[in-house]
């Protein structure tokens, strides 16, 4: 139930996935504790410790943490200032035969912080797909628009012609470097295991009587029981707040990238080039009627610059650890690992949504390359005059002087480009009139831009996809809430 008179994280209703706010959510985070002491019961139970039957039924029974069990475990939590202890208390209340052994051995990392490296796997597993479909749906547009000229731009300022293709594989390979990072991050990812209070296992040693083959068998059972391929040999008592940097670089990363594409797209609605999808009932200003702002974009501007500054907090929390732990990392942990997975999740459905419906204006397009065109075209024109027999520096130099009076009557007097009109009126370009349009084809100024194009998506992004086909396949277009 959602209460209007408190404050809460925009994220949950407004811009991130069901599947995202749950993973995160109370009852998650509490059940997956209860998961991992089951699953370190029954190692122990394996390996001969004497943990009846019983116990692990009642544990098995009562995985999902109730509202009830949330209310204990608040009580006990105000009594002992503990969290966990007091999870400890109220899986006990719940499945009473097991009491006794819950949490036996271990320290409270050994749910904290193997549940975390669960939800940050978990977490890079229903992002890396979402991504894969944003990358997906830009390499359809870029395939469409390979061959379409538009106005390249440097220093914000119009040159040479590239493609609107091309111009989207510039964000495309952006993308496919967050893909990677990403992968990477989630490959690299270990378990932290059953180590004990500093990481040495101490207390598992002395559980099973000295024997190290039990204490590094238990940590291999848990580890499997997790779904993880290994465990780190090396930790404190927490797993290294280097991992939690690790994985929020390379999503700061990708907020990053989303700023970057945002932006792109602002400019060119500015222009009225390209838009993001615009609904028949959607208002874009509650003064100017007639305007359709960018809003998405906007959004995906916003959230990128959240999530590309949240690194710092995993940064600093890693740097300040001491020896081996500091409870300052604690409360914000609660804070910033959540918020980046939500925060990425709610730029990939926006991402997702402005890329399944782009709308290109290639009218406008053409017109704003026509304005441009006749100055890009005046080295053609030389070279024209040139192998006509005519001389390069008279050529230049009547260019010259004609772009002047071309270029001030747009600037000075708000006209049209006339550059055209007045080399055809110039008695020294006859022998080029004819050429003319050939000279000014669009087509002839964007250079390998369709050819990159195709090498880029058949060579690069397609086998990148290739292991996603199944969530491709579907064309999912994401919807975004408000």
């Amino acid at each position: 139930m959602v209460s209007h008179d408190i404050w809460q994280p925009p994220y949950g209703g407004r811009y991130a996935s069901k599947e995202m706010e749950k993973l995160f959510s109370p009852r998650t985070r509490a059940s997956t504790w209860r998961q991992l002491w089951l699953w370190l019961a029954e190692a122990e139970k394996e390996l001969g410790l004497d943990i009846p039957a019983e116990a692990i039924e009642q544990m098995r029974s009562c995985l999902t943490m109730t509202d009830h069990d949330f209310e204990i475990a608040a009580v006990e939590e105000k009594r002992r200032r503990h969290d966990v202890m007091a999870h400890v208390h109220a899986f006990g209340q719940a499945a009473p035969a097991a009491a006794g052994i819950i949490h036996w051995g271990a320290t409270s990392c050994y749910v904290t912080d193997n549940a975390d490296l669960i939800f940050l796997r978990d977490g890079l597993d229903f992002l890396l797909p979402k991504l894969a479909a944003v990358i997906g749906k830009l390499a359809s547009f870029a395939q469409e628009y390979k061959d379409l000229p538009c106005l390249g731009y440097t220093h914000l300022q119009p040159a040479q012609l590239t493609t609107v293709g091309k111009r989207a594989c510039l964000w495309i390979q952006d993308l496919l470097m967050d893909l990677r990072n990403l992968e990477r991050a989630r490959s690299d990812l270990r378990y932290r295991g059953a180590k004990g209070t500093t990481g040495t296992q101490a207390s598992f040693l002395t559980i099973f009587h000295g024997d190290h083959f039990k204490v590094e068998e238990l940590d291999e059972l848990v580890t499997k029981k997790a779904g993880f391929h290994s465990a780190y040999i090396i930790s404190s008592q927490t797993y290294s707040r280097k991992i939690d940097l690790d994985v929020s670089n390379a999503l700061s990363s990708f907020g990053a990238t989303c700023q970057r594409i945002a932006l792109d797209i602002r400019h060119l609605a500015s222009f009225k080039e390209v838009e993001e999808p615009f609904e028949k009932d959607q208002i874009g200003s509650s003064a100017m009627a007639y305007k359709r702002n960018p809003m998405r974009s906007e959004r995906i501007h916003s959230l990128g610059r959240r999530l590309a500054n949240i690194n710092k907090d995993a940064s600093d929390t890693y740097a300040s650890q001491i020896f081996e732990r500091t409870l300052d990392d604690s409360a914000i942990r609660r804070l910033y690992i959540p918020e980046m997975y939500l925060c990425a999740d709610s730029l990939m459905i926006l991402l997702n949504n402005v890329c399944s419906g782009l709308v290109v204006y290639p009218a406008v397009i053409q017109r704003r390359i026509d304005e441009e065109l006749p100055f890009m075209a005046t080295e053609n024109i030389i070279m024209g005059v040139v192998a006509k027999g005519g001389s390069r520096q008279e050529a230049h130099e009547h260019i010259r002087v004609l772009s002047h009076e071309a270029a001030s009557v747009v600037k000075q007097h708000g006209g049209d480009n006339d550059l055209m009109e007045r080399v055809r009126k110039d008695q020294f370009f006859s022998s080029v009139v004819d050429d003319l349009p050939k000279l000014l084809d669009a087509s002839t100024f964007i250079g390998r831009a369709p050819e990159q194009v195709r090498k880029f998506l058949e060579s690069e992004v397609h086998p990148q996809l290739e292991k996603y086909s199944t969530h491709l396949s579907n064309g999912y277009t994401a919807e975004i809430s408000v």
